[in-house]
């Protein structure tokens, strides 16, 4: 969103801003349809299927079938609707779900971030929103914990790589098992077709479906929601007719007396199977991942008003007709439909379950790009596809590496049920994950008693704990696909976050001393060029070892240098009039400042309107703000204990620049320094704007970008795992990731490469 539009947003009445909101929340709801609730709504097409697809196919009578409906009517309840509509949508990161922005509560509020350049200043961002309440005794003493030990830190980080490893595989299971699911079911009216037509249509319908997630989520939303709603209305619909028509007394499973005696009777068997059941809430954590491209209330008010009572009326009216029909265990679904209707709702039903993989496919978006701007993958082309909604993108590269894998695990497998078993296993381990961090976000972020969080973690974990044993049973029939990607990814995750900080560490072991640039002289010792340039560095202060080995190898820089350090931070959008904190460098002379370039992680880290301009007018308002604040300011390395620095660093970065800065035009006519006085007054003055039109005229002959291209290696001690890390894995996704260059939307005939290579 441009400077202009978001003034503009601003200038909304407060009684028409209302109003927009108010239709917003219920086009969002209606968006929300098509690609939160594909996924969730077509679980009923399988969930008995698998259900009794073991040993428990042999015990299919009315207590079984009655235990099972029970189970689900709870589990459905009590983690869908309780965990995470009432619960875990409230713990929202400034309107961000996922894993990842569970975990960036936590490191904003303990202090557990593995984020290199974090300085105090960013804990005065709009966006920061630590609670301001005090600290319980209990809260006090579990930061104290965290803090204490780092490896209970970097453990953390693995737990959360985990669960977020396993919300990538879910992206590529869900596509392929719905597809394959839904062609399958033509089988039931036409027995003759072979499974190789099956196998080719669920391809074809595989790359269509990717091939459309370039026109963005919205457009997706607004195509695919009609389809989902009609569904939702059709099962219902259906379920109330079987529940009238086959056995109006099913509603005596609700009671959870039926899931204790399903238990008893079962035994092993049902434990088992229950691996089934949990698929009823196949999606339930795509509610919470894809709350950026939406919003809490929209989703709430679409599960709350529709999807829940449809879903548990279609399950009843199934469990109805099962309850008559014993034998169509393994086709109830489409045997339930009555015969004038089967054919339209087949329709739907196919439609439906094609549509369910957008969900996780958009979350995995999601996901991807918060690991992005977290260190924890590398970098990807991230495109918003929408200037409305903020956290709606696609990324080309992992959308076609989902459909490779989609299309392996389809054409390879051929089995909805082996798919299904690693489906549980899947969306089990993101939902303990998802409780774990809740349990902390509740005890640190809420400063609520530590006695609610251990009752969270019971009420929920426990039950997924239950449904994660039945499901981890099943890894030699199926269960080990989910894990394969997992695995992969994650060994990508790590060692990426691994190589990344690694490298930051060697930055800062090799950085320039201040002493040893100021002894130099103010000239340096050598031939300053007119023209801006702009160093890239990993430091938020100091001078980079990069520079140390530009200057020995070519003896010359510009007339006006800027180191620039673009970082992120962990929050989810850092807003344009706090995005850039600047620093002189040493003293005035030498024409040297310090540029810090903030980026939350949900925010594209590369300016699309005129970055030079831009800075270069942040910088002229710092020199002109150094007289006003009547002394001359240092670089930012050396003022770790000059409180003056950091407040002025604080109101640079949150002063609203002039927008015509950001224009074609470099500077307004009221932004040049303007005096009308005598005396030495005049003479200081004199200086600033000299200094101010000396920038300017730099800015005219041009401006170069300075940056690192940097080679990891691992030491010759290091083991073998470590040199495999290293030198292997970081090294091939460092070359075939993007280029920093095409990440910071660098004009190539203004790019200065200097080549390093660092060992660690």
């Amino acid at each position: 969103m441009s400077p202009s539009e978001h003034s503009m947003e601003q200038e909304i009445s407060q009684e028409n801003f209302k109003r927009t909101s108010c239709a917003t929340v219920l086009t969002l709801a209606y968006q929300s349809l098509g690609v939160v609730y594909g996924d969730l709504s077509t679980s009923p097409l399988y969930v008995y299927k698998t259900t009794f697809s073991g040993k428990l196919s042999l015990k299919e009578d009315d207590e079984e079938i009655f235990g099972v409906l029970s189970f689900i009517f709870w589990t459905f309840t009590v983690i869908a609707l309780f965990k995470y509509v009432f619960i875990v949508m409230s713990a929202d990161d400034n309107g961000e779900g996922g894993t990842f922005a569970l975990y960036s509560l936590l490191c904003r509020n303990a202090r557990l971030s593995n984020l290199p350049n974090q300085q105090p200043t960013d804990e005065k961002l709009s966006t920061y929103g630590t609670v301001d309440s005090a600290d319980t005794w209990q809260s006090s003493l579990l930061k104290l914990f965290l803090e204490k030990h780092p490896g209970i830190r970097k453990g953390l980080l693995i737990f959360v790589l985990l669960g977020t490893c396993m919300a990538i595989g879910d992206g590529v299971i869900t596509p392929a098992i719905s597809v394959l699911a839904a062609v399958s079911g033509m089988k039931v009216k036409i027995t003759e077709l072979h499974d190789n037509y099956v196998i080719m249509v669920s391809c074809v319908i595989l790359v269509g479906l990717f091939s459309i997630q370039c026109r963005g989520t919205h457009r997706v939303a607004f195509l695919f929601a009609p389809v989902v709603a009609t569904w939702l209305l059709c099962i219902g619909s259906i379920g109330i007719y079987n529940i009238f028509h086959w056995n109006p007394k099913i509603y005596c499973a609700l009671s959870p007396i039926y899931t204790v005696k399903f238990i008893k009777t079962t035994g092993t068997e049902g434990w088992l199977s229950l691996g089934g059941v949990v698929l009823s809430i196949a999606g339930v954590e795509t509610m919470f991942a894809n709350l950026g491209h939406f919003s809490a209330l929209s989703i709430k008010i679409a599960f709350t008003c529709l999807v829940y009572p449809c879903l548990v009326l279609a399950y009843m009216g199934e469990a109805a007709f099962l309850s008559r029909h014993h034998e169509d265990i393994q086709r109830s679904f489409y045997k339930a439909i009555p015969e004038a209707v089967f054919w339209p709702v087949f329709i739907a039903a196919t439609f439906a379950a094609i549509l369910r993989s957008q969900a996780v496919i958009s979350a995995t978006f999601s996901i991807i790009s918060q690991c992005h701007a977290l260190n924890c993958f590398p970098s990807v082309k991230i495109i918003h596809t929408s200037t409305r909604i903020y956290g709606q993108i696609y990324i080309p590269e992992v959308n076609w590496i989902l459909m490779c894998f989609c299309l392996a695990i389809t054409i390879g497998l051929r089995d909805t049920n082996m798919i299904g078993h690693a489906y549980g296993l899947a969306i089990t381990t993101v939902m303990f994950v998802t409780t774990c961090m809740m349990t902390l976000v509740i005890v640190i972020v809420w400063k609520q008693g530590i006695a609610k969080a251990i009752a969270c973690f019971l009420l929920f974990g426990s039950i997924e704990l239950l449904y994660f044993s039945a499901c981890i049973c099943k890894v030699p029939e199926g269960g080990w696909i989910s894990l394969v990607p997992c695995l992969i990814f994650m060994c990508i995750m790590y060692t990426w976050n691994y190589g990344t900080m690694k490298k930051h560490q060697f930055d800062v072991e090799n950085q320039v001393s201040m002493n040893r640039m100021l002894s130099m002289g103010p000239s340096l010792g050598m031939v300053r060029v007119p023209g801006v340039g702009l160093m890239y560095s990993n430091l938020a202060s100091g001078f980079p070892a990069m520079f140390g080995r530009f200057v020995t190898n070519l003896p010359a820089f510009h007339q006006v240098l800027v180191f620039v350090c673009v970082k992120s931070i962990q929050v989810p959008h850092v807003s344009e009039t706090e995005r850039l904190v600047i620093s002189r460098v040493s003293s005035k002379e030498l024409g040297m400042f310090h540029c810090i370039v903030r980026y939350g992680y949900k925010d594209i880290q590369q300016e699309k309107y005129n970055f030079e301009n831009k800075l270069i007018s942040a910088i002229i308002q710092f020199v002109e703000s150094e007289e006003s604040m009547g002394e001359p300011r240092h670089d930012l390395s050396s003022s770790s204990g000059n409180s003056n620095v950091e407040e002025l660093d604080v109101s640079l970065s949150q002063n609203k620049f002039n927008k015509s800065c950001c224009q074609e035009n470099l500077l307004p006519s009221s932004c040049i320094f303007q005096v009308m006085m005598n005396g030495d007054d005049y003479l200081e003055k004199s200086f600033y704007k000299d200094e101010s039109m000396q920038i300017m005229k730099a800015k005219e002959f041009g401006v170069t970008y300075i940056l690192g291209h940097s080679l990891a290696r691992a030491n010759n001690s290091s083991s073998f795992l470590k040199k495999f890390a290293i030198d292997i894995v970081f090294a091939f996704l460092s070359e075939n990731c993007r280029e920093s260059d095409a990440v910071l939307d660098v004009p190539h005939p203004s790019l200065l490469e200097v080549g390093m290579t660092y060992y660690v």
